[in-house]
């Protein structure tokens, strides 16, 4: 994924062509002011999809939890590489399912 970076400056005069970038790439525009980074800006379906990937990345971490703190008695478990691995995997499948 290739970082775009714009002026906020640029962002003032241009508003249409940077919004159509956010559109069309679907990656974020970073925005810097006085040369420094200060804002990001995404279209909104980018945006929608992001919130989802989170939010399903928090039911997993949530789930996860639970099991390891189980009464039960279960002791089988995960390292943490492979319960990564497991959420990155499952995060990739809703995006691509549109979860």
């Amino acid at each position: 994924m290739t970082t775009i970076i714009k002026s906020s400056s640029e962002l003032r005069k241009n508003y249409n062509s940077i919004a159509e970038i956010c559109r069309a790439t679907k990656t974020p525009v970073f925005l810097t002011r006085n040369g420094a980074g200060d804002t990001v800006i995404m279209d909104v379906e980018t945006y929608n999809r992001r919130e989802a990937d989170l939010a399903a990345a928090e039911r997993l971490v949530a789930a996860e939890r639970d099991r390891i703190l189980d009464k039960s008695g279960y002791t089988g478990g995960y390292t943490v590489k492979e319960f990564e691995r497991n959420m990155r995997k499952a995060i990739s499948e809703g995006s691509i399912h549109g979860a």
